[in-house]
């Protein structure tokens, strides 16, 4: 399963990127479309990363402002 959750993290990481410089939200669907044409397995394994990799996004923008407004208390 290594290997389809590298091509999976792949897949989401290049979308993710491009979405964020287009703005074009669709992106990720449209992926996910057509991979799930060929593999259902790799659309759930892509559409778990990207899960994976927004959750992680939140996770860190909170994580700075709460280290910004500790540094601030000071």
């Amino acid at each position: 399963m290594e290997f389809l959750e590298q091509v999976a993290d792949g897949l989401a990481k290049e979308a993710l990127e491009i979405e964020e410089a287009t703005g074009d939200e669709e992106l990720v669907k449209l992926v996910m479309k057509t991979v799930g044409a060929s593999s259902t397995t790799l659309e759930e394994a892509f559409l778990t990363a990207v899960r994976i990799r927004r959750a992680e996004a939140r996770a860190l923008v909170l994580l700075a402002e709460k280290r910004k407004a500790h540094e601030d208390s000071q």
